[in-house]
């Protein structure tokens, strides 16, 4: 399992927000999402800086 999707989840959760909710404010779907906190999809550089910014934190903080 990808360590990536526990730390999304785990942000997610501490912000209060749902998977719908991140997926809208990171214009990426919520099954991609769902499949990116299940550590069943590897997100590009490119989906990791959209989660990062709409979590409000440096995508530094989600790969460690």
């Amino acid at each position: 399992m990808s360590a990536i999707g526990p730390k999304v989840r785990e942000l997610r959760e501490s912000a209060s927000l749902t998977q719908e909710d991140l997926a809208h404010e990171a214009s990426i779907s919520t099954s991609t999402l769902s499949r990116i906190e299940r550590g069943n999809y590897q997100p590009r550089m490119d989906t990791l800086g959209k989660l990062a910014q709409a979590l409000k934190v440096p995508v530094a903080e989600l790969l460690g």
